[in-house]
């Protein structure tokens, strides 16, 4: 979906041409920017799409069928957008022109929110981790993959979401304080989570809402994040 929304905004940018004809090399390079960036975004959500499907290993097969459907719908989409400009009063205004790409861009984005919304990964990301850590902290249940699918939200960015997270966080950030102090902090970070590969601090600037600082240590796995996010929704739960 980001993908189609920053494609969407390089179509914008080509659109605005017209009106500024003295910016049409910046505005055009922009436009092609940002559909080269949804590009990016896009093909390696398909490859994760595409093995969501191929339950026999048969990745190959399923990636040439829909190739094959996406030229065809890309042939039918020439085609329609063919005889939407040739219709007598659509070329020639401006306004006309941008509310008809308008309602086709959205349609195309309301069918693929449709088809991503039904998919039901049994793997773990970090929004369906938050999603089994915040009920097994709450009810002591672990819901499944069908029903944590359906109740992740694919358009929220994880990093906005309750409590905030930071992975990877550098130890100068966590430590703060004045410098003499550090060397203590360390050696006690140490000492409480000998057992775990990760250290877990809590930021509090001011009145803000907290932040769960994590880093991880050498050998550290997924388990070790999924322990992070354990803790971290403990605390915010039990603070």
């Amino acid at each position: 979906m980001y993908a189609d929304f920053i494609g969407s905004a390089g179509s914008i940018f080509d659109l605005t041409t017209p009106l500024y004809p003295g910016y049409f090399l910046p505005l055009a390079s922009l436009g092609n920017l940002a559909k080269a960036v949804g590009r990016g975004f896009r093909d390696p959500s398909n490859r994760v799409i595409q093995n969501h499907f191929a339950k026999s290993g048969n990745l190959g097969e399923i990636a040439a069928k829909e190739e094959v459907w996406e030229v065809g719908a890309q042939l039918v989409g020439l085609s329609i957008g063919v005889l939407i400009l040739d219709t007598p009063g659509i070329q020639s205004s401006y306004l006309t022109l941008t509310l008809t790409w308008l309602g086709v861009r959205l349609l195309h984005l309301w069918f693929r929110y449709q088809s991503l919304v039904v998919l039901k990964f049994r793997t773990v990301n970090l929004k369906r981790a938050r999603i089994l850590v915040r009920s097994h902290v709450a009810n002591h249940t672990v819901p499944g993959y069908v029903a944590c699918n359906e109740e992740e939200n694919i358009l929220t960015w994880e990093r906005f979401l309750q409590p905030r997270i930071s992975f990877g966080v550098p130890m100068e950030r966590m430590l703060g304080g004045e410098e003499s102090t550090h060397m203590d902090m360390v050696n006690m970070l140490l000492k409480l989570y000998k057992n775990e590969k990760y250290i877990l601090c809590v930021e509090q600037l001011g009145l803000e809402e907290a932040t769960y600082l994590v880093t991880f240590k050498e050998a550290a796995t997924s388990m070790s994040v999924l322990r992070s996010l354990w803790q971290a929704h403990w605390l915010h739960q039990n603070r």
